[in-house]
C-alpha cells in the first residue's frame, strides 16, 4: 500500500503532462474499502457512470460490495497548469454477508482524477459516505485509490 501511495505521489508531483481522458470505457482496480474492480463510462465530457465490485477486508463490514454512481466532473475547481478534475456524485451501494444477509444504501462520492497525457490511463482517489437504508439505518464510509485503463469503445 505504501508503494502505491508513493507512486501516485511521484506521478502527481512530477512534470508529466496531464490531460483529461473524457471519453470511452475504462476498467481497472480500486484499493481500499472495498478492494476490487472498477469501471467507468463517459456520457459526455463532464458526466460519467462508475461502478465497482469488490471485497471489504474490514472486520465489521459485509465482505462483498457493489456500487454504481452518477458522476459530474468539475475541471475548474483546482486552478493548475494541468487538468485535475474533481468529481462528485451519488449512487447506490449494496453489501452482502451471505445470500440472506445484506444491506442497501445511498452513496455520495467525491474524488479527484489525474489522466496521463497520450496514455489511456486514469489515476483516482475518492471517499464515499453511504447512508445505509436496509435492513437498518446507519452511516458507513468507503475510500479508495485506483487506476483505470481506457478502451476506445463507443457504446
Amino acid at each position: 500500500m505504501k508503494k502505491i501511495l508513493l507512486i501516485l505521489f511521484l506521478i502527481s508531483t512530477s512534470t508529466i503532462y496531464l490531460s483529461a481522458q473524457e471519453k470511452g470505457v475504462g476498467a481497472g482496480v480500486i484499493l481500499g474499502a472495498p478492494t476490487g474492480i472498477s469501471g467507468k463510462y463517459w456520457i459526455d465530457t463532464t458526466n460519467a457512470i462508475d461502478a465497482g465490485l469488490g471485497w471489504d477486508f474490514l472486520k465489521n463490514a459485509s465482505p462483498f460490495s457493489f456500487h454504481v454512481d452518477y458522476l459530474y466532473h468539475n475541471y475548474s475547481f483546482v486552478d493548475a497548469k494541468i487538468k485535475v478534475p474533481v468529481y462528485y456524485g451519488f449512487g447506490l451501494r449494496f453489501r452482502f454477508k451471505s445470500r440472506e444477509n445484506g444491506s442497501m444504501g445511498i452513496r455520495g462520492v467525491i474524488g479527484a482524477s489525474l489522466y496521463l497525457r497520450n496514455q489511456p490511463i486514469e489515476l483516482f482517489g475518492e471517499i464515499a459516505p453511504s447512508f445505509r437504508l436496509l435492513p437498518s439505518t446507519g452511516l458507513d464510509f468507503d475510500a479508495g485509490i485506483g487506476a483505470r485503463y481506457y478502451f476506445n469503445i463507443k457504446i
